[in-house]
Parts: structure tokens; C-alpha cells; sequence
């Protein structure tokens, strides 16, 4: 899970996949980054975990950290949530680039349409609720998806 800063979005992605993941009993790794290094070693935004814990999720002791060229190949999937993410994904894998990899969390719920999960960086507690929502319903749209290829 990608976001800009991994203090708000991908922190929250990660924690409600890896949620959903264990109760289903899938044992997935389940990581999140920032393209950008504004935040190393700090905790997600307050307000990703106060809507988080509302919804019986635990973010709290993740760390933010930043992209690596290695994670493309680490990882099956990585998901963005915009498009500016994208971008600068596909800018740190450089040669490691996978286009299959790599798509918007958002189509999952809208498959093709590349649409952005909005940063609730400015948007108060509101914009945090929403974007929550937004990610919790890709979220089950993956383990569904994951669920009946089992």
C-alpha cells in the first residue's frame, strides 16, 4: 500500500487488508510506504488512527518509511492511491518497473477507472471517516476477489 507521506492513507490500507486478511486466516505480508521520506520512523497521523481504532483497527504501531526499488519485487501487488503516486512509484522502481503490479487501490471498487483516494491530510476528521470507508471497501473487494480463486 503507497501513499504520499505513509502517514495517513497507506497506513490505514495496511492495517484494514491485514485486518481482514487474518480474520479470513490468510497469512499475507502486508506493508505500506510513502514515495516520499517526510515521515521515516513516525507513527501514522492521529486522526488515521483514531478512525482506525473506531473500526476495531490497529495502526498504532506501524512506522512510516519510504518506497525502496527493492519492493517491486518483494511484493505480488502494490497498490497507489493516486496518480501522483503512481508515477513516482514507477520513477524509484526505474529499471525493476512492473507495470502489472502496480495498480490504484480505488479499482478494486472501480476497475479501470483509475480514480484517486483524495489525501485527508487538510480535510479534518470527516475526510479521514471517508477515505476509512473508501479503503475498507477495496479492501473486502481484494479478499473477496483472493477468496474465490482459493
Amino acid at each position: 500500500m503507497v501513499c504520499l507521506g505513509n502517514i495517513c492513507r497507506s497506513p490505514l490500507a495496511e492495517g484494514i487488508l491485514r485486518h481482514k486478511a487474518t480474520k479470513a486466516g490468510l497469512n499475507w505480508l502486508i506493508d505500506s510506504a510513502g514515495t516520499a521520506a517526510h515521515n521515516p520512523g513516525c507513527s501514522p497521523h492521529f486522526l488515521s488512527q483514531q478512525v482506525a481504532r473506531i473500526n476495531d483497527v490497529e495502526i498504532g504501531k506501524q512506522k512510516c518509511r519510504q518506497l525502496l526499488k527493492n519492493d517491486i519485487e518483494r511484493f505480488d501487488k502494490i497498490y497507489v492511491m493516486d496518480e501522483e503516486n503512481y508515477y513516482d512509484v514507477k520513477q524509484i522502481a526505474g529499471n525493476k518497473w512492473d507495470a502489472a503490479k502496480v495498480d490504484y487501490l480505488i479499482n478494486e471498487i472501480y476497475p479501470g477507472e483509475n480514480r484517486d483516494i483524495f489525501d485527508p491530510w487538510y480535510g479534518g476528521v470527516d475526510g479521514f471517516h471517508k477515505v476509512y470507508d473508501l479503503i475498507d471497501e477495496a479492501c473486502e473487494a481484494i479478499l473477496r476477489k483472493n477468496m474465490n480463486h482459493s
